[in-house]
This record gives C-alpha cells, sequence and structure tokens, in this order.
C-alpha cells in the first residue's frame, strides 16, 4: 500500500496549446462567450467614467454653484452605475455559466474516455488521482473562465483605459501617481512565483490525499487484519502534514503581498494628494481633477493587485487542463475494434500460439494453443500466477495479446465490435463486485429490456432464489457498497445470476466456487451444471473436484500447457496434474 508521491511542474501561464483546446469546447456556447467578452470591453470602457463625471460635477457644477447642472451629472452618474451594476451582474453570471457547462462536458468525455481504457491502464494508476482528474482537477477549470482569463482581460484593458484617462486629463499629476507603480510590480512579480510553486503543491497534496483515502478505504480490513492502524495512521499525519504546509505557505504569501499593496498604493495616493494639494494652493490645478485622481487611483491599484492571484488562477486551471487533455489523450484504450456484431454465436473459441505480457517481454502466457466448441466444457488447472486467468481476459479483450490470434466462430476477436463480443461472453469472477444498490440494479446493471421475470428465473436455476426471497424487499434489497450486507457465498450467487440473465453463448467461471462453502458449492454445483448445458464454457478450477465432468482439462504451468486429457486420463499418466490432486486429497483429509 506504499503511495508514489506524484512530482509535477506548474507549467507556462499562457500554454498556447492548452488553450486552444480548452477554447474547442468553448465552441459550442460561442455566442454567449462573445457576450461575455462584450461585456467585459464594456466593464472596462465604464470603470473610469464616474471619477470623470465627478470632476465635471465639481469643477463646472459645484464650484460655480449650478445646481441644476449638477442634478443633470447626479442623473447621469445614478444611470451609469445602475447600468455598470447590471453588466456585472451579467459578466458575473455568464463567465460562471460557461464554465461551469464546459466542465461538464469535460467530464462527461473524460468518463467516457476512463470507460474505454483497457484494465492495464487502471492496474498501473492510483484510483485516487483519477478521482482527483475527475473531481477536483476539472473544478479548477471553471475558474479559468470565472477568475481566469476573462478577469485578467478585463483588468488589463481597464488599467489601459484608466492610464489613457489620466494622461489625458493631466500627464504630470499622471506621471507622480505611477511613482510608486515599479515597486507594486516587483512585489506582484514575486507573489505571482512564489504563490504558483505553493499552488501546485498543494494540488499534488490534493491529488496524494485522495490516492491515499481511496486505497486506504478499500484496504481496511487488511490494515484492522495485520494491526498496521498505528503506521498508516502516521503515514496519513505525514501526507496530511504536506498539505497543510503548502496551504499555510499560499496564506503567507498572500498575508505579506496585500498589506505591501496597500502601503505602495497608499504611498501612491500621497504623494497625488501632496503634489496636486500644492497645485491647487497655486491655482494650476482644479480641485475636481484631484479628488477625480485619488479615485483613479484606487481603480487603477485595485485590479494591479487582483491580476497577480487571477494569473495564478489561470495557470492552475492550465495545469489542470494539461494533465486532463493528457489523460484524454491517453492511448491506453481498446485499439482496432472491429465492426461484426452478430445477434447470435454458435461459441466455439479457438487460442492459436497466443503470447501474452503484461510488461514488455515478461510473458505471462507462451504458445497458448487450444480449441473449445460448442456445449463443450474445456478446464483451465495449475499453481497461482500459472496463466489461467489471463488467458479468459484475453478472450473478452481486457487485455490485448503481443503474438498469436483468439477467434471465435473463426472469426479473430479484434474484427468483433467490443460491446458485441462481450454480449456473448458471460463472466463468473472469484471476487465479486456489487455496487451499492439493489440485488435487481446489480443483476440488470440499469438494463431495461431485462425483465424482473427473466431475473427471477435465472435466480431460481442457479439456486439464489430462496435466500433473495428471505431478505427485506426481495431483488429491492440494498446490497451496500461492495454487498457488504451479504454473504461471501450471497454475492458469489447474485454473480451467477447476473452472468446468466444475459444468456451468453460462451460462459467463463474463473473460481466461481472457491469462495463458497462446501455445504453451498454443492447446492449450486448442480446449477452449473445445467447453466452449461447447450453452453461453451470455459471453468478456471481451484477445487479439482468441480471438474471432473469437463470435457477437456488443459494443465498449465508457469504460462504453458504442460498436459491436456480428460480427469481420467491425466491421473493414469502420473504427472503435474497428478500431483496437484494429491496434494489436494491430503489437504482435505486434513
Amino acid at each position: 500500500m506504499s503511495l508514489e508521491k506524484e512530482k509535477e511542474s506548474a507549467g507556462e501561464i499562457l500554454d498556447m496549446k492548452v488553450l486552444r483546446q480548452l477554447y474547442t469546447y468553448v465552441k459550442p456556447y460561442q455566442k454567449q462567450f462573445y457576450f461575455l467578452v462584450f461585456l467585459t470591453l464594456a466593464l472596462a470602457i465604464l470603470a473610469p467614467t464616474r471619477p470623470y463625471l465627478i470632476q465635471i460635477a465639481i469643477d463646472e457644477h459645484v464650484a460655480i454653484g449650478d445646481s441644476a447642472g449638477l442634478i443633470r451629472i447626479i442623473y447621469i452618474l445614478v444611470g451609469l452605475m445602475i447600468i455598470q451594476a447590471l453588466a456585472q451582474w451579467a459578466h458575473t453570471y455568464y463567465s460562471g455559466w460557461i464554465g461551469q457547462v464546459i466542465i461538464k462536458d469535460i467530464r462527461v468525455r473524460l468518463y467516457k474516455h476512463l470507460l474505454k481504457l483497457r484494465l492495464q491502464f487502471f492496474d498501473n494508476t492510483p484510483i485516487g488521482r483519477l478521482v482527483t482528474r475527475n473531481v477536483s482537477d476539472i473544478e479548477t477549470l471553471a475558474d479559468v473562465f470565472s477568475e481566469g482569463l476573462a478577469a485578467i482581460i478585463g483588468d488589463l484593458l481597464q488599467i489601459v483605459t484608466i492610464l489613457g484617462v489620466m494622461f489625458y486629463i493631466d500627464w504630470k499629476l499622471t506621471l507622480v501617481s505611477l511613482c510608486t507603480l515599479p515597486l507594486l510590480i516587483i512585489s506582484t512579480y514575486v507573489f505571482k512565483e512564489k504563490i504558483k510553486v505553493t499552488f501546485n503543491d498543494v494540488r499534488n497534496a490534493v491529488a496524494n490525499l485522495n490516492s491515499f483515502l481511496q486505497e486506504h478505504i478499500t484496504g481496511m480490513t487488511i490494515v484492522q487484519l495485520f494491526n498496521r492502524e498505528k503506521r498508516e495512521y502516521e503515514k496519513f499525519k505525514e501526507i496530511n502534514r504536506e498539505h497543510r504546509a503548502a496551504h499555510i505557505r499560499s496564506v503567507l504569501y498572500y498575508s505579506v503581498y496585500f498589506p505591501v499593496a496597500e502601503i505602495i498604493q497608499a504611498i501612491g495616493i500621497g504623494l497625488v494628494v501632496w503634489y496636486g494639494a500644492v497645485g491647487v494652493l497655486g491655482m494650476d490645478l482644479q480641485i475636481g481633477v484631484l479628488i477625480s485622481f485619488i479615485m483613479y487611483l484606487q481603480l487603477f491599484f485595485r485590479p494591479i493587485r487582483m491580476i497577480a492571484d487571477r494569473f495564478n488562477t489561470l495557470q492552475m486551471g492550465v495545469v489542470s487542463s494539461s494533465r486532463i487533455f493528457k489523460l484524454l489523450s491517453s492511448s491506453e484504450h481498446i485499439a482496432n475494434e472491429g465492426s461484426f456484431s452478430p445477434e447470435k454465436v454458435q461459441g466455439n473459441v479457438r487460442l492459436d500460439q497466443v503470447w501474452f505480457a503484461y510488461k514488455e517481454e515478461d510473458y505471462v502466457l507462451k504458445n497458448i494453443s487450444f480449441e473449445v466448441k460448442k456445449g463443450q466444457t474445456i478446464a483451465l488447472v495449475g499453481a497461482t500466477g500459472a496463466g489461467k486467468s489471463s488467458i479468459i481476459n484475453l478472450i473478452s479483450r481486457f487485455y490485448e495479446i503481443n503474438k498469436g490470434a483468439i477467434t471465435i466462430d473463426g472469426t479473430n476477436i479484434q474484427d468483433f465490435e467490443l460491446s458485441a463480443l462481450r454480449k456473448h461472453i458471460g463472466v463468473v469472477l472469484q471476487d465479486v463486485f456489487l455496487f451499492s444498490s439493489s440485488i435487481h440494479q446489480n443483476i440488470t446493471l440499469g438494463n431495461p429490456n431485462i425483465t424482473k421475470e427473466q431475473v427471477l428465473a435465472a435466480a431460481e436455476l442457479v439456486g439464489a432464489s430462496k435466500f433473495i426471497e428471505k431478505l427485506p424487499g426481495g431483488l429491492d434489497y440494498n446490497v451496500m457498497e461492495r454487498g457488504a450486507t451479504l454473504s461471501v457465498g450471497q454475492r458469489q450467487l447474485i454473480s451467477f445470476v447476473r452472468a446468466m440473465v444475459y444468456n451468453p453463448e460462451i460462459l467463463i467461471l474463473d473460481e466461481a466456487t472457491s469462495s463458497v462453502d462446501s455445504e453451498t458449492e454443492e447446492l449450486i454445483q448442480e446449477s452449473i451444471e445445467k447453466m452449461m448445458q447447450g453452453r461453451t464454457s470455459i471453468v478456471i478450477a481451484h477445487r479439482l473436484s468441480t471438474i471432473q465432468k469437463a470435457d477437456q482439462i488443459l494443465v498449465l504451468n508457469k504460462g504453458e500447457i504442460v498436459e491436456t486429457g480428460t480427469h481420467q486420463s491425466l491421473l493414469e499418466k502420473g504427472g503435474y496434474y497428478t500431483q496437484l490432486h494429491q496434494m489436494q486429497l491430503k489437504m482435505t483429509a486434513i
């Protein structure tokens, strides 16, 4: 249960490739997006109008006692404030709306992509990290639109507009008011660089926390069984400590930067008041201009203070986008999916010189060849790690073979449409997974084409109907997460019903009775034989007593077929199968 800490660089603030990819998701909402751009421009233009109108009101109306003109200016001011408030409301709403609809689209696409990935991808990727990608990272993308790109563009336009108006009114006073600007730019740049690193540390810490919690909550039985609570608690404290430290560093930078920015702004205003007061007293400057410049400075410094924070919001959105698009571009999906989609298959399965490795050329299956015809039963036996489960995973195309071919009725399984291939194969695994839902939902998996009568008939066939009828609500009984309210044997029986209700032509049993006690095994063995009638059956056997009636038994050792034959003929050979049989007899006797 070790956790490898993920290290990811913060990346560039304006990664144009990522931004172009993001824009592809904006295209369906272009009207709303361009309306948002219009609102951004409108707000940038409206920002400096209020100080300018106040300047006019003081210098051209208050100074000469023109009350009528002052009232007109007040009406204009009130009207502009209402327009600005409505524009700000619309800007906030549409920036948030666009962000939410886009992350909805990306999340749906990402989940659809995950559904198509090979199992090998999930073998190598922590589930907690995938949850982070699908939830936390995608949520960060919303900020790109609400607090990131649009807000930055608006701030920059507002700064340019205000500077233009200030230079137009009085260029000397403007230069005085900008004396402290270099200090603010330097402090803003330092803050941006520091907070960029801490934000990235926070994102990595969140991913590590998610991975650790998902893994250890799922494996809580093992943690408690082996008294590892204290050890895992210490590990969690360390990961949480790193998460806390990253957050505190970001809080520290914020707590330093904003007071420094306020001091710089205060110094700038002080210089304007000093210089402007001298001008007013010397009759070189009107009082309205001085008051408007104080307001302009407040409007000017606010977006500069915010722009560093917005750049980091944008950057974290770009980093999250890069991670998500990297996952979306993953090639770990089933390749070469065919279009062959037959309604029925005969069920003749053939493996021809199949080689397979999970990693590079470390082969777990070597030159495997066998054929099982319609209605026949073939059994795979061998020690743990011999390659039995790998064979059934390949038949269902959960993994891709390295060499050789697998055919059904003479057609290569790569030529099948993937859903059609798996529709004709019913698999019962040793490790049964049940969702937190009703028994009916766990059997049908939400397929509306499967009727309740079909479910009941399948349950009766495999001997599961008796225990289901005794449960509160019957088929509507909620089994809770992973079937926690059911026994191991009951969960196994439900997996039998789930396989049979789809009426597959090919049936695969992966040590399906190994988790069932001897009494339950005897009860369902007859049902299993009924399930196999008329179907091609491939059975991975843990207990050799369950496969004595198989048409053919393949004995595997280290990825190779070492013996083939019936139960009796293999015993007569006195080889590897005989050794396995004798070992099980001794264990049974004990």
